[in-house]
């Protein structure tokens, strides 16, 4: 292999020589790499404004849906004994209600046996039904067979019961006097109780022995015995009895669930009114998502003189469009009555674009959620005398859109910076083929001085030879 010392022969420093060259060939990759900076700072402010900007139509939507004027909710003075969920256009009303008993699973529970103790094969069939006067109705759904194995214990038995799906669930409940099978209903109330027929192996099914322990009917007394009978929720709605399989009672009060957690003492006082706070609530979120948007634009498109610093979109003509036509937007008029204007219903405008709300304005504008429906919900052929939901919902969607203003500013960046990272790989490519220029002609100048050094030295030892014969 070949070994290359630049400038061994002349003892100039060939290298250093190069490296500066090169890097003069290398100076435009500095306002190269600069732009590319920005450029990228501008892609990521417009890739926040573009998630703003869509956070700003989700806010205008649900101010334009009719349903967010008409929303309700539920009251109620005792929540811990009973809670109150009601569906849109649900009217408003109140009333009194007293819970005397919540709806209660029935519970069976077996003798006491040995921890492990094998109960006997055979078959139990379980069966959901009602349970009246020590009497039992089976229900709609057919029995369900569960088969025992001579070897099972209470866990295996437990398990298939549980896999069978009868309506039921079992668990094995350990103490120190040994294991029981605790078996409950899956659902509350009288019509969910549920019997245990058994067919034992041994022929007997309604001694005290083999699986004959495990059953519930009435024909086997020395079976399971019950620890809670099924039964229905009992109250009144403004003194009138209602009853309820379950603690949730969705069918007798249109619209309105009724969730019963606990027997009350007295009169739990519920209503359902218009749910103003819900409105409030979409407003401010309204505001908040204009604001961001609006304080992103003015830091970024700023000119600090104290600092001299500049934002990164100071002079984008872009950005200074959109601030001004959502700023403007803002201050438009609607066709709607009463309110026309957004500070109509207290939401100003404040130094800077910046919307704030006038608490009171609003608090007396949300008794009229009709006129508000108006402001923000107008339908109109023209598009500026739709309400501001509606308005900005379109306009939001339009800068969102492929041809938008956006987004086509955004694929502008993206061509402009790729254009620039072009540029960039071409000065260092230039750059590259610069240096093995340079280096090539630079050692061919070091070969030929070295070569001429070589014969500098060789006729100076030729005319020393020929001075010292001459003597």
């Amino acid at each position: 292999m070949a070994i290359s010392s630049p400038g061994l022969a002349s003892g100039i420093d060939i290298q250093g020589i190069v490296s500066k060259l090169v890097a003069l060939e290398q100076a435009p990759l500095i306002p190269l790499q600069q732009k590319a900076a920005s450029l990228q700072s501008k892609l990521s402010i417009y890739g926040s404004i573009k998630s703003m900007v869509s956070g700003l139509a989700d806010a205008a939507a649900k101010l334009s849906a009719p349903s967010a004027w008409t929303s309700v909710r539920g009251m109620t003075s005792m929540p811990d004994a009973v809670n109150i969920s009601v569906a849109p256009g649900t009217a408003a009303t109140s009333m009194a209600i007293e819970v005397q008993s919540l709806a209660k699973a029935q519970s069976v529970a077996s003798g006491a046996v040995p921890v492990g103790t094998a109960m006997g094969g055979g078959s139990l069939s379980i069966q959901i039904g009602n349970w009246s006067g020590g009497s039992f109705a089976p229900g709609s759904a057919t029995a369900v067979p569960v088969d025992i194995a001579p070897g099972d214990t209470l866990s295996q038995i437990a398990t298939k019961i549980n896999a069978a799906g009868a309506g039921v669930n079992a668990t094995v409940l350990r103490d120190a006097s040994g294991e029981r099978l605790l078996v409950r209903s899956n659902t509350t109330g009288e019509v969910n109780g549920f019997r245990i027929q058994a067919t034992d192996d041994d022929g007997d099914d309604t001694d005290a022995d083999g699986l004959s322990r495990l059953a519930f009917d009435p024909g086997t007394a020395s079976g399971m015995t019950q620890s809670q009978a099924g039964s229905n929720a009992q109250a009144t709605v403004n003194n009138v009895p209602i009853t309820s399989a379950t603690n949730t009672i969705t069918d007798a009060l249109p619209g309105i669930t009724l969730t019963l957690s606990k027997a009350t003492t007295g009169p739990a006082e519920v209503s359902v009114g218009v749910d103003r706070e819900s409105m409030r609530k979409n407003i401010q979120a309204f505001v908040d998502a204009y604001n961001t948007i609006n304080n992103m634009l003015a830091t970024a498109t700023k000119y600090d003189p104290d600092t001299k610093v500049a934002g990164s979109l100071q002079g984008d003509s872009t950005a200074v469009g959109l601030q001004n036509a959502l700023r403007g937007m803002m201050r438009s008029v609607t066709a709607s009555e009463p309110y026309s204007r957004l500070m109509d219903v207290g939401i100003e405008m404040k130094t800077g674009g910046v919307m704030s709300i006038n608490t009171s304005k609003l608090d007396a504008a949300l008794q009229r959620p009709q006129a508000l429906q108006s402001l923000f919900a107008q339908t109109s052929s023209v598009a500026t005398e739709r309400g501001f939901g509606l308005k900005v919902k379109a306009f939001a969607d339009g800068l969102l859109s492929v041809n938008g203003l956006v987004s086509t500013r955004t694929e502008a960046l993206k061509s402009a910076g790729t254009r620039n990272t072009k540029e960039m790989e071409k000065v260092s490519d230039r750059a590259a083929r610069a240096e093995v220029r340079y280096l090539a002609q630079y050692n061919a100048m070091d070969a030929a001085v070295g070569q001429l050094s070589g014969l500098n030295a060789f006729v100076t030892q030729q005319i020393t030879l020929w001075n010292n014969i001459k003597r």
